[in-house]
């Protein structure tokens, strides 16, 4: 069954970014890094768009929030996890180079401030997620992962949904009373294309970025494919959903996904559509 609404088009909703990542609506606006952009900014549904925090040379990604409010910013080049208080200064939250060999990569922040985030793995079965509970101490929470990128968390917080690009396929773990994951499974593969930025709905769907496929799918578990947004011109880049009732679709995407190529051209927009079954879970 399709979700989007009748004739649904994307409408550009704000631009002039260098590469849109890491959408995630929270308190009437949408987050998102600028990451070749080296900035973190905030949108309303009007397109009054803020840069937030200047980040140079840090190439922010993931983004996720903590019980008070502070946000969590991934820091790839770095490999740290920031923390950006509500009064606007931002410290490091967790350094994490000594669990990982590469650039870090896209997060997801449970209720209680756990972050799992996501690593940089350039052949199969290299990365890891990580595992950084709300006080900064930070362990693997599994390896042996395919380059893990966008993640969710289910609405009763017990399942934990992952991509893993190189792989094509979509993961999911038990989540535990403590946050450990468990039972890891396969619940959806994409043997044409690769997935980046995710998002759940209240149906289980999974709306899925696909850069070289140059498409935004929905995507059930066993992997029918249910709607799709293609973009001709343009990767498909991340996706969240938000709205006052969580049935706006928000589509990052960019001309390229190589800074060098992109050359600092600010030419990376945010697109909405409509959808009928609302969003669910975190982010």
């Amino acid at each position: 069954m399709t979700v989007l609404e009748t004739d649904a088009r994307p409408a550009l909703l704000t631009g002039g970014f260098v590469f849109a990542e890491g959408p995630r609506w929270r308190d009437g606006k949408l987050w998102f890094s600028d990451m070749h952009g080296e900035a973190v900014y905030t949108t309303t549904l009007a397109g009054e768009t803020t840069r937030v925090l200047e980040l140079a040379g840090r190439k922010p990604s993931g983004l996720g929030f903590l019980p008070d409010g502070s946000a969590l910013v991934v820091s790839m080049a770095e490999r740290e996890l920031l923390r950006l208080a509500p009064d606007g200064t931002y410290s490091v939250h967790a350094r994490l180079g000594h669990l990982v060999d590469d650039e870090l990569n896209d997060m997801v922040v449970a209720a209680d401030g756990t972050a799992f985030v996501g690593s940089y793995s350039l052949e199969p079965e290299t990365g890891v997620l990580l595992r950084v509970t709300p006080d900064g101490q930070a362990s693997v929470a599994a390896d042996k992962m395919s380059f893990p990128n966008g993640t969710v968390i289910s609405p009763d917080g017990r399942t934990l949904t992952v991509a893993e690009s190189k792989r094509r396929r979509f993961t999911a773990f038990d989540l535990d009373a403590g946050l450990n994951l468990g039972g890891r499974r396969v619940v959806a593969t994409a043997p044409d294309a690769a997935p980046d930025g995710i998002a759940l709905d209240a149906e289980g769907g999974i709306w899925a970025a696909f850069p070289l496929a140059h498409e935004f799918r929905r995507i059930l578990p066993g992997g029918e494919v249910t709607d799709r947004v293609h973009l001709p011109d343009r990767m498909a880049i991340a996706c969240a959903l938000g709205g006052p009732d969580r049935r706006t679709l928000f589509l990052l995407s960019a001309e390229n996904w190589n800074s060098a190529a992109l050359g600092g051209a600010r030419t990376s927009v945010i697109e909405t559509v409509r959808v009928a079954v609302p969003g669910a879970g975190l982010p």
